[in-house]
């Protein structure tokens, strides 16, 4: 009865002192009660996020959607530090959409005491339209930006953190006329790292056409990085023709390297919007491009700027070698040989002693590159002049500096000279106050070595060591100009690039093979009258670059028959033409050149002696395991005294 009575007057005095519905710290350790329940519900509060505040609302509560109980604490962490620094980290792509919609997320809206959760919808297409940003810096797409996780369906109830800034864009360009490019480009110089990352988010942009590969490195490590266009990126289509276009050879022309970047972003874009123009480019030609062949360079001639940039800092790379006098002189090769009736004068082998000197793994990088790919044209971007060269660049008489020293290919030569620079708004103009303007009364083009006579050009190792016709264009007097120029040396390039790209569809192409319809790999194509054969790639198909006329050609390959075609191609073609060959097997006989020429130095001996395996060995740990390196934005976040991000790291 007692102790009925004594339960009885603690609850009574219990429910008289404490507030209603406390629980007791000792009764919520046993289980008993909780104060959970009666916590005080959570109501709107002021947004007050430094980088959220302009969003078009200005409440929000928390706990947020990410478990965040405080403005503080949202603060604090990393998804808060990545949304103010993504603006840089992504070079301004995807600015300001990102941080808008990742601040829908830790400072959602709230409405009625409630938390109105961001569209599913803005989500998925924010990630189909930036995820390819992020992958070009190799980040991995933010947790909190998980589409199905943080965020709700239009039938559920949710609010578009774009909406506002769609308005605003629709209503801006609602004001551009129509004759205004749909390509935006933001013509300004790009870094090493710009670059690479420029490169690598085209690519992404432009999957399905677009990839971006590694030729090798530069002396101080630096990447070579490529990109190609094509309808099927990755690999060879048969009967498609591949060209290439470098820049930036010597590191302080930097004009070339520019355009490139340009160009790479203009076909992406201009594909994605239908240019029909562009599209039938890209879908009918393997177009690779290298931007910049000297980074190191580069990296050199930027320091300085183009006010102050000398004429020579840069030029060479970081072991100071010329890149453009680097390659194998096949030329004096082709001189001191070239009377005798049996000796080959194209796919001229590298001779040993040529490794034996300094080569640039610059050079190495690209005659790999050149060996590996059946390239049929190929511009290379230099400065310093207005005009285009063309082989050879070595004098034929090694005393003349300035002597006229055509190839067998002269007339092809000069037509894909005349290609680029009639579609030049200036380079071909008779205008004798304009910069070039003493190559006026050749039309802004001329031989290489009636100009000047240099051996080891690349340009000149094209020719005789493969297929590949290359020009030089030389883009103007200054050889770093202002910002200010970009946009306008752009205007005067753009069509000749193009036209430039257009015009290796000409001539003939077509397939070498067996009575089983098989492609016979390295069969020569010859043109009477011309003494440079070309010869067939690996599934049989070649491309043979010709002005219009009749011609008479041969095809003939070790073990099989001898068969030639008359062929006559009109001026008005618009596409080269399609001559085909099936040659039957013979008895293999005896090559008079098996015994007229030693055999040690043939087309497939490369690097004998291995001299550059180090520049395609992995970086390899003490376990013999690849490091795994982070890649250079982390420092952002492990100097900042927040937990590490790893859920930025892909592949973890």
């Amino acid at each position: 009865m007692h102790f009925a009575l004594l339960v009885l007057f603690l609850a009574f005095t219990k429910g008289w002192c404490a507030p209603p519905g406390y629980c007791a710290p000792g009764d919520e350790m046993l289980g008993l009660c909780s104060n959970d329940a009666y916590e005080e519900k959570p109501t709107c509060t002021e947004l007050n996020l430094g980088y959220c505040n302009n969003m078009d609302y200005s409440r929000t509560m928390y706990p947020n959607i990410l478990g965040h109980r405080s403005g503080r604490e949202a603060e604090s962490g990393a998804e808060y530090l990545l949304l103010s620094v993504i603006h840089g980290l992504l070079n301004g792509e995807c600015s300001p959409d990102i941080r808008l919609v990742g601040c829908s997320v830790l400072a959602p809206r709230c409405q009625d005491d409630k938390i109105v959760k961001p569209c599913r919808s803005t989500c998925d297409a924010l990630r189909k339209d930036c995820g390819h940003a992020f992958e070009s810096i190799d980040m991995a797409w933010p947790y909190f930006l998980d589409c199905d996780r943080f965020f709700a369906s239009d039938q559920e109830g949710c609010y578009d953190p774009l909406a506002a800034l769609k308005a605003r864009q629709d209503l801006a360009f609602s004001g551009l006329s129509p004759e205004e490019p749909s390509t935006i480009i933001q013509f300004t110089y790009t870094s090493n790292t710009q670059m690479y990352s420029l490169l690598k988010r085209t690519a992404a942009k432009c999957s399905h056409i677009s990839h971006v590969y590694s030729i090798g490195r530069s002396s101080e490590g630096r990447d070579l990085l490529a990109i190609e266009f094509t309808d099927n990126p990755g690999q060879h289509e048969l009967l498609e023709p591949e060209i290439k276009l470098l820049g930036n050879m010597h590191g302080n022309e930097v004009l070339g390297r520019q355009l490139l970047l340009y160009l790479a972003q203009y076909l992406c874009s201009e594909y994605m919007l239908g240019n029909q123009r562009i599209q039938t480019l890209v879908n009918n030609t393997r177009i690779h491009i290298l931007a910049s062949m000297n980074p190191d360079g580069y990296e050199l001639a930027a320091s300085e700027g183009h006010l102050l940039n000398g004429w020579t800092n840069g030029r060479t790379n970081a072991q100071n070698i010329d890149l453009n006098r680097n390659f194998p002189d096949l030329t004096s090769i082709l001189y001191r040989n070239r009377r005798s009736r049996h000796y080959r004068t194209d796919h001229i082998a590298i001779p040993d002693s040529y490794w034996f000197g300094k080569v640039a793994p610059e050079t190495y990088a690209v005659m790999k590159w050149i060996r590996s790919l059946p390239f049929v044209q190929s511009a290379s971007l230099h400065g310093g002049e207005l005009v285009i060269s063309y082989p050879f660049d070595f004098s034929r008489h090694p005393q003349e500096e300035r002597m006229f020293s055509p190839t067998p290919d002269e007339q092809a030569f000069k037509q894909l000279a005349r290609t680029y620079a009639d579609a030049h708004a200036t380079m071909s103009d008779n205008d004798t106050d304009r910069c070039g303007a003493s190559f006026y009364r050749t039309g802004g083009i001329i031989n290489g070595a009636l100009w000047y006579s240099f051996a080891g050009g690349m340009s000149d190792f094209n020719y005789l060591h493969t297929n590949c016709l290359e020009i030089t264009v030389e883009l103007g007097c200054d050889k770093f100009p202002s910002e200010a120029e970009l946009y306008p040396e752009w205007k005067r390039n753009k069509e000749a690039l193009l036209s430039f790209m257009e015009s290796v569809h000409r001539g003939i192409k077509g397939l070498v093979k067996d009575p089983d319809g098989y492609g016979i790999k390295g069969a020569t194509i010859s043109v009477r009258g011309v003494r440079k054969d070309v010869t067939t790639a690996e599934d049989g198909d070649y491309w043979r670059l010709l002005n219009p006329g009749t011609h008479i050609l041969t095809a003939t390959a070790k073990g099989y028959s001898k068969v030639s075609k008359r062929i006559y191609l009109p001026r008005n073609m618009d596409k080269p033409g399609r001559v085909d060959f099936v040659l039957k097997k013979v008895p293999v006989e005896p090559d008079i050149d098996d015994h007229l020429f030693p055999t040690v130095d043939t087309w497939e001996r490369f690097d004998p002696y291995n001299q550059f395996e180090r520049y395609s060995q992995a970086d390899l740990s003490e376990g013999g395991v690849e490091r795994q390196e982070k890649p250079w934005w982390w420092n952002y976040f492990s100097q900042s005294g927040i937990s590490p991000p790893n859920w930025l790291l892909r592949n973890v």
